[in-house]
């Protein structure tokens, strides 16, 4: 008699077996089930171990897109049998598996006075790169001491080796690669030629060297098409695309009693839009258009913008401030109410999650000219709100190609702009039909379910499980 034994991945075939070969067989399979059933939740599918990830960037705290971005990885880390320990300079993990150095944030003062003399000047003094050297030194013995702190083993670089917002971080992380031969994961979200304030510097032989570094055991990760291409240009260094994702299989709850009364928090009246810009308030957003469809859709509404100017200055929040005067349209920055967490001001005052603003929202507006992805684009689908977008260049090649049912701006807003947001705002069927069709498209392309399947086999590609360990 033919005789099948399936378990997953196991399938024998044969014609004549002998008694005592099957009941072996039997026994191996039956084992085999046994170990999978009594593994830990969390531990490696493999070799029934967890292994320990170091996450090393300048911070991990806030609602920049990094931060958030490195929490879902985390997430599917721990889920693949992982442990997660972080390396920063700003931290909002748990004592327990943190790893805080001051001298790894973009902040602190002297980092702050290298990049000074660094980019946007001619010569690099002497002194300057004494500097470089003297943190770089410090930053790479902090690095070693967190690798041996938590067995650390495999290195997950957030954008560290990416943007060189702290250039003696980038190449203490280099370093340390090159004379361990640490595997590692460098999660690349924007690149310093994207960005204009990077291109004038006097450092270009260390943006060669760490920016990305191309060594054997990094494997590399960027979250949009062009920067993959642009990575192989610039490099020769192929990559892994992941965009970043929403956790579309699960919808977002229903509005709690804590942000039922946003809309008074934030100063909405009853027969008013509140109109959500929920950016940075810094040039690339483009936050201009915003002002001037509000200016022009001619209706009662207040222009709610959630975050705050961050790490490029502030001439830009004035230049804002000062354009919402001239079209006298009822600007409101409420960074101060919102944050990563809920929790009370030091008066007294309710802070939100940016979570808890969403659902009050009548519209989106996201007129960016630059983004290397589009996490608020995201935010607006998840939470079934209409969008205005501008036509970036990563929204044209990789997320407007999918159909999602928008309001575009082409770099410029135009007459029928105006007339369709009027539209959408006075026809709730046409927005509620626009918003349903977004949702179905994002879960098939940025659910957790895509970052999980194309996370997985850069984590096990990684991470070496000891052979006596592993089961079958």
């Amino acid at each position: 008699m033919p005789l099948v034994i399936m378990d997953k991945t196991l399938y024998f075939f044969f014609d004549i077996i002998p008694d005592g070969f099957v009941k072996s067989l039997s026994l191996l399979v039956n084992q085999h089930r046994k170990v999978k059933k009594e593994r830990k939740m969390g531990s490696c599918p493999y070799c029934g171990l967890t292994h320990n990830v170091g996450l090393v960037s300048t911070r991990f705290a806030g609602t920049d897109g990094v931060s958030l971005e490195a929490a879902k990885w985390a997430g599917v880390f721990e889920k693949q049998g992982c442990r997660c320990y972080y390396f920063a300079g700003e931290l909002n993990s748990p004592p327990a598996c943190s790893y805080l150095v001051e001298e790894a944030h973009f902040h602190h003062p002297d980092i702050l006075d290298i990049n000074r003399n660094c980019f946007g000047v001619h010569k690099r003094e002497r002194h300057i790169t004494q500097k470089i050297y003297k943190y770089k030194e410090k930053l790479k013995d902090e690095i070693y001491k967190f690798i041996e702190k938590f067995k650390i083993e495999l290195l997950v670089l957030e954008n560290s080796l990416t943007i060189p917002l702290n250039l003696p971080l980038g190449i203490a992380i280099t370093e340390v690669i090159s004379e361990t031969v640490m595997p590692a994961i460098a999660h690349h979200h924007d690149f310093f030629w994207e960005r204009q304030q990077f291109l004038k510097n006097v450092v270009w032989e260390y943006l060669n060297m760490a920016f990305p570094p191309h060594l054997p055991s990094i494997q590399h990760v960027v979250i949009n098409s062009s920067g993959d291409n642009q990575l192989s240009l610039r490099t020769g260094i192929s990559a892994t695309i992941i965009p970043n994702v929403m956790d579309f299989e699960n919808p977002p709850p229903p509005v709690d009693d804590y942000a039922s009364d946003v809309r008074q928090a934030l100063g909405i009246e009853d027969d008013e839009l509140l109109i959500l810009q929920p950016t940075r308030v810094v040039k690339r957003k483009g936050i201009e258009h915003a002002i001037e469809i509000v200016h022009r859709l001619g209706m009662k509404a207040k222009l709610v913008i959630s975050h705050a100017s961050g790490d490029e200055g502030y001439d830009y929040e004035q230049r804002v401030k000062d354009y919402s005067e001239i079209l006298n349209v009822n600007t409101v920055f409420v960074s101060d109410i919102i944050k990563e967490r809920r929790g009370m001001t030091n008066t007294g005052e309710k802070i939100y999650a940016l979570y808890d603003i969403y659902p009050h929202a009548d519209l989106v507006t996201y007129p960016s000219n630059f983004e290397g992805f589009g996490n608020a684009f995201l935010e607006a689908v998840y939470f079934r709100k209409p969008i205005i977008v501008n036509k970036y260049s990563i929204y044209a090649t990789d997320i407007q190609p999918k159909g999602f049912s928008v309001i575009e701006i082409d770099g410029y807003v135009t007459e029928d702009v105006v007339r369709r947001t009027r539209e959408v705002l006075e026809n709730p069927e046409l927005s509620k039909k626009m918003v349903e069709k977004n949702y179905e498209i994002a879960t098939r392309c940025y659910s957790y379910s895509v970052l999980e399947q194309k996370l997985k086999n850069l984590i096990f590609d990684s991470v070496a499980c000891n052979p006596e360990n592993i089961t079958i």
